[in-house]
């Protein structure tokens, strides 16, 4: 399939309203052309209406969307050249699969003898090329999922919107998307995809850089080992994977929390201040070791391949995930956890979170 434009995506201060209620506030973010662009959050955090601004299904109150150097804030959906998958698949049940699969490109009037090419084409991509004369009700949802973004990729857009495209998935079924997607996005390296979703996972696996909202705002963006490893604020901290937010009081050469005083990097933070550390629960191990916080064994949950310990330390939570153990220590026992300085994160009380 040839090379969709250079696109690429703007939000220009964008706000959108019902009613009285802000649903996205002042909304700033590029997505590069070729980038895969994941906006993570909470439901009702803003993230899908971001995504129908860009395709055109509302109307910003203020501010500008652009696809390219185009201003396409006010233009119909049919012409600002993108694609859009979303997560019910809305295939047309009496259509079959090459009928759905070219139904966008009937709308635009692509010549006849030009739409059955496009739709083997897309169909190729998408591994669906065997299935052209079934009808949906003759298909999975893994398929149908297929035949959806085998007709997004038809218009050759040069922006792909996806809409929790896999949520209606099981897990198996969502892992094996997830790698089409990832390889799709290999074969099509010129278009932007802005991928709306509230799994981490996904997001982590597929997106070249993350944008967090919470409560309409953009709270957050980075690439996902930034926002995992070194995450900015309290919010994407908790959001991002599973993280333990310890309280802590910085000293001068580490932090004070429950009784232990911790040898971690402080940075700017003057001694005396409150502030949060994050150290993500993998990064805690069992047993003796730098940085060590003895506590009571509150729960174990087993986890296939890990158990993950919750340990009550001076009345807070530490998690810590371990390899699986043959007996692991059981609630109401004594243990020690211990992390290494450089896999914790100080972070300054409210930054971010406002």
């Amino acid at each position: 399939m040839p090379a969709a434009p250079n696109a690429g995506i703007r939000f220009d201060a964008v706000t959108v309203r019902y009613g009285a209620a802000t649903v996205l506030d002042r909304f700033d973010l590029t997505v590069a052309p070729g980038e895969v662009m994941a906006l993570l959050g909470p439901s009702g955090s803003g993230k899908t209406t971001a995504l129908r601004a860009v395709a055109g299904f509302v109307t910003p109150a203020s501010g500008r969307v652009l696809i390219g150097d185009r201003d396409v804030t006010r233009l119909p959906p049919h012409r600002r050249g993108i694609g859009m998958v979303v997560q019910s698949y809305a295939l047309f049940p009496h259509m079959r699969v090459e009928a759905n699969v070219a139904f966008g490109l009937k709308a635009r009037r692509v010549p006849r003898q030009e739409i059955a090419a496009r739709v083997a084409e897309a169909l190729e991509m998408t591994g669906m090329s065997g299935y052209a004369r079934r009808y949906p009700r003759e298909l999975s949802g893994g398929q149908q999922q297929r035949v959806a973004i085998a007709r997004a990729l038809a218009v050759r857009p040069g922006v792909l919107l996806l809409d929790e495209p896999l949520s209606a998935l099981d897990a198996r079924l969502r892992s094996g998307m997830l790698a089409e997607l990832a390889r799709l996005h290999r074969e099509l390296p010129d278009v932007s995809i802005l991928y709306v979703t509230h799994d981490q996972i996904e997001a982590l696996t597929l997106a070249d850089r993350i944008a967090v909202l919470d409560s309409a705002r953009l709270r957050d963006c980075g690439t996902p080992r930034q926002l995992y490893r070194t995450p900015a604020t309290e919010f994407t901290a908790s959001f991002v994977g599973s993280a333990n937010l310890l309280p802590v009081t910085v000293g001068a050469d580490g932090v004070d929390f429950a009784g232990h005083h911790l040898k971690v990097a402080v940075g700017p933070a003057a001694p005396g201040a409150t502030a949060t550390l994050c150290v993500r629960p993998h990064l805690v191990g069992l047993g003796e070791g730098p940085n060590a916080l003895t506590g009571t064994v509150r729960e174990v949950q087993w986890r296939g391949a890990t158990h993950r310990l919750l340990v009550e330390v001076g009345g807070h939570r530490v998690m810590a995930d371990v390899r699986e153990l043959r007996e692991p220590p059981a609630p109401g026992h004594p243990v020690t956890v211990h992390f290494a300085a450089e896999d914790a994160v100080l972070l300054a009380a409210g930054v971010g979170d406002g």
